[in-house]
């Protein structure tokens, strides 16, 4: 990574510029830093940074915390930021990306706020080939049915939005409008964790668009840009992926540079030797596909993808692909001992019907939390169901690790993650390996089989960032971690020291998960995603979102049932 401090650029600002490096490591921690990581990160002698740190904490740009000895932003920061916010002219920041926008999508592009119920449009920028639309500059519009208004609501504090959802009054303006409450707070989440929402014709017959929020520096919606056009022109396909232009541009209005459940950039694909052998098994189009769990019963490879959202049963021997629809954003699915499918969902764990996708619920220790959900999970050789859960849009580490046992209830097992991802447990049952992807770890726990209980967390890989992000994992009958690399175009074999022992190359940016499967578990599947790829990182990379398969050279363990 390049230095930018700006001592090495600006003569005279050497002592500036080392304080800003201390304060931007501070901000960009995951976790407070103590003293001695500081001086690690920062490889300032211990002398200038102690007199670093006390400078900062005197005009109140840090704070140090007693309880942890811990480092962290201080009070200072909130009160520029609310000053920066105070003369921040939302119509001039985003003109520029309102003009490209509408220039590159050959479409209308459109920047409202909310005002009460409804959606006041302040901007518009046309294309030569754009339509005329019903509401322009000036006009209101209903925010439940309109791309800027849900992406606005779904970035909303949870009390504020009840608060707006209560005040609705719902019309049928075309077929698709949607009149009840449940359905919308549903779309919202789904969008939230998405990053953009739709309005699929849902305001005017034959007119899509595309949304997402200018959030300010409290992660908090100010505004919405969209782009709209007729149906014909933008099918969902083209839809979703300015989706993701949308985001990038919004973030560049408000200068939010905060990271979303799944990450938009994406690496050049690595150089080095591509297998023959892998097989892309399912050509799919999954937006976040996830989760695979080999069922040797049925065998059959059990699948999610948590962003359209729905279940999957991919018959390997026969290609047939079984698909369910979900009310709702599941982020595991494990078999059950005594028939059927137990998922981690959105809110909580549920038994789902695979037959009709009628979810059950179970448990749900993450009620009071009303924009996280369950991410990925898997069961240990006792039958119990593990999983971890996120934030929506992960913008904070409110994530916990949770078991369900067997007589459906559930124990908090570790908190404080931004994303809660793979799991996977040692040949001997005395490790348990669990993914935080926020901060690129992998760590390992003691774990005791017998009484479920894991302590002593500690880092077992660190991922470098021209890796990409580990995701999903499991464990072969060696002992060694396979791992998925999103952002990285490849699969990575750790032995139980954690050390790379192989990296095999993919056809796609971002792999999601592992799961060994086939009649002798001698064959690796992998999940993929398309979710926010641009255009022509689809076209470098078109089988984004299926699944593959490969011969590991090695058999794996099998996947354990939910015994409850």
């Amino acid at each position: 990574m390049p230095d930018e401090s700006p001592s090495k650029t600006i003569r005279g600002a050497q002592a500036l510029g080392k304080g800003l490096m201390v304060l931007n490591a501070v901000g960009d921690a995951v976790t407070p830093l103590r003293f001695s990581e500081l001086s690690v990160i920062t490889g300032l002698p211990k002398g200038t940074l102690h007199r670093i740190l006390a400078a900062l904490i005197e005009y109140r740009l840090i704070r140090f915390d007693d309880s942890g000895q811990t480092y962290r932003l201080g009070t200072r920061l909130f009160e520029l930021a609310h000053k920066v916010w105070e003369d921040f002219d939302i119509r001039g920041a985003a003109e520029p990306e309102l003009v490209r926008l509408a220039y590159e999508a050959e479409e209308t592009s459109r920047l409202a706020v909310l005002e009460g119920s409804e959606v006041v449009y302040i901007e518009q920028k046309e294309s030569p080939n754009a339509i005329a639309l019903r509401y322009s500059v000036g006009t209101r519009g209903p925010a439940y049915c309109s791309g800027t208004g849900k992406a606005i609501l779904a970035f909303l504090e949870p009390a504020k939005q009840a608060e707006v959802l209560r005040r609705i009054d719902y019309r049928q303006l075309t077929p698709n409008s949607l009149t009840d409450a449940a359905a919308l707070k549903a779309q919202l989440d789904l969008g939230k964790a998405r990053g953009y929402l739709i309005d699929d014709e849902e305001q005017v017959v034959g007119v899509r668009s595309v949304a997402a929020p200018i959030l300010d520096a409290r992660n908090r919606p100010i505004a919405a840009m969209s782009i709209s056009g007729p149906a014909y022109r933008l099918d969902l396909e083209k839809i979703h992926i300015l989706g993701r232009d949308l985001i990038e541009a919004c973030r560049r209005v408000s200068g939010n540079v905060g990271e979303s459940a799944v990450t938009i950039s994406t690496g050049p694909k690595p150089l080095g030797p591509d297998r023959a052998d892998i097989a892309c098994v399912l050509p799919s189009s999954a937006f976040l596909g996830e989760g695979p769990h080999w069922s040797c019963r049925d065998q059959a490879l059990y699948w999610v993808d948590i962003l359209a959202p729905s279940v999957h049963r991919l018959n390997v021997s026969t290609g047939e692909n079984t698909t369910v629809r979900t009310s709702e954003p599941v982020g595991a699915v494990v078999t059950r001992t005594r028939g059927g499918l137990v998922a981690a969902t959105q809110h909580g764990f549920q038994a789902l019907d695979f037959d009709t996708g009628a979810l059950t619920p179970i448990a749900d220790p993450e009620a009071h939390l009303q924009e996280n959900r369950f991410n990925d999970g898997k069961c240990d050789r006792r039958g119990r169901f593990w999983a971890g859960t996120m934030r929506l849009d992960a913008s904070a580490p409110s994530g916990g690790l949770y078991r369900l046992d067997a007589d459906g209830t559930v124990h908090t097992m570790d908190t404080g993650f931004h994303v809660s991802n793979g799991l996977g447990w040692s040949v001997d049952g005395r490790l348990m390996y669990f993914t935080e992807s926020k901060s690129r770890r992998i760590f390992v726990y003691d774990f005791d089989a017998t009484t479920g209980t894991v302590e002593n967390r500690r880092l077992f890989v660190l991922v470098p960032d021209a890796a990409g992000v580990p995701d999903g994992l499991t464990v072969d009958s060696q002992g060694f971690v396979w791992s998925a690399n999103w952002d990285g175009w490849c699969i990575t074999r750790y032995d139980p020291q954690g050390k790379v022992e192989r990296v095999i190359n993919l056809p796609v940016p971002r792999p999601t998960s592992c799961s060994f499967g086939g009649a002798n578990l001698d064959i690796l599947y992998i999940t993929t995603a398309r979710i926010r790829l641009s255009a022509q990182r689809l076209a470098e990379a078109p089988l984004s979102g299926s699944v593959f398969a490969l011969d590991a050279g090695v058999r794996g363990l099998p996947e354990p049932e939910y015994a409850g």
